[in-house]
């Protein structure tokens, strides 16, 4: 079961979300996480709603990172550049560049899925059942 720290949050909302240096401790505590990307004016940035930290290539070309591309420019950049990536919006269901069925909460899974939970009870639900992973704000608590 692969258990990715959704934006580097591992026991709850953290207000850091998608800080570089947050990221990296969470990768040494041995999780993958899932990471918002932005591709603007040809550099890089992290951040949910926003750019908001700048990072460079070699940085989200970490295996253990899952790159949400936030634009269709930010997709593209990572495809060309070998990133493990997707992109969705509301989709029940993306596939990653790696293969795996990126899955919207509550959504029906298979054994490709990688479910988005939102709650500890849906992380613990879902760390039960036949899927590749979850990615959530509390790996660490089902780990």
């Amino acid at each position: 079961m692969i258990l990715v720290s959704h934006r580097g949050n591992i026991n709850g909302f953290n207000d850091d979300e998608n800080n570089p240096i947050l990221l990296n401790s969470i990768v040494d505590l041995g999780f993958q996480v899932e990471i918002d990307v932005w591709y603007l004016k040809n550099k890089l940035f992290l951040g949910h709603d926003s750019p908001k930290y700048e990072v460079d290539l070699k940085y989200i070309q970490n295996s253990n990172f899952w790159c949400h591309a936030k634009s269709l420019d930010s997709l593209e950049f990572m495809l060309e550049n070998n990133v493990h990536c997707f992109w969705h919006q509301n989709d029940d269901y993306t596939l990653t560049s790696r293969g795996f069925i990126w899955t919207f909460p509550n959504k029906p899974v298979c054994k490709k899925s990688v479910i988005v939970c939102h709650s500890l009870e849906e992380t613990k639900k879902y760390s039960k059942m036949n899927i590749a992973g979850v990615c959530s704000d509390f790996v660490e608590l089902i780990r």
